[in-house]
């Protein structure tokens, strides 16, 4: 079962090139088209906030408007390279069906979210994990709505440095941050 792109989501005009549907036998070109499958993957599942991609359910490997598609393994090659690139992690590594998508690389996460903190005056005070997954201040964040695993490690980055303290609440939502 293959999924369908809303008609919100705008494809770049490479995804319309009938070679781009057909992995690259020189090198340059093949790590230029690699480049745009991880380029394509990320952009639509950030812009959809789309956390996890189903490798047989994902709409983006075939087009049907110049009848062309993927092979299974040239499905694999794509993903492999984007998952190397650190975009994504392999949710079932063993069977590599289902990827987690890495909207912004935690280390990036991080910078983002401490980036808030500091504009929005919330150093030296606290926050919940809900507040900073969820909440009003944070529409159009680049964090608003992530994984909340890859949201902790990216909170866990910014406690080794110091630059935050996280506490336990009653639920998970209800983890506190504390930022300095």
């Amino acid at each position: 079962m293959t999924a369908t792109i809303p008609d919100s989501f705008k494809f770049p005009d490479f995804y319309n090139f009938p070679p781009f549907f057909t992995i690259q036998p020189v090198l340059a070109t093949r790590e230029k088209q690699l480049g745009q499958w991880r380029e394509l993957i990320l952009r639509y599942h950030t812009d959809l906030k789309i956390k996890t991609l189903v490798l047989h359910e994902c709409p983006l490997w075939k087009n049907p408007k110049i009848e062309r598609e993927l092979t299974g393994d040239e499905i694999r090659l794509v993903m492999d390279d984007f998952v190397t690139s650190g975009h994504g992690e392999w949710e079932d590594p063993q069977t590599r069906t289902r990827c987690r998508i890495l909207w912004r690389k935690p280390e990036q996460l991080a910078s983002d979210i401490y980036d808030w903190a500091v504009s929005n005056g919330y150093v030296n005070s606290v926050c919940t994990v809900f507040e900073l997954h969820s909440g009003e201040d944070v529409n159009g964040m680049s964090f608003q709505g992530a994984d909340e695993e890859l949201l902790r490690r990216a909170l866990g980055i910014l406690e080794s440095q110091g630059k935050c303290a996280l506490f336990r609440g009653d639920t998970s939502s209800e983890d506190g941050i504390k930022f300095f």
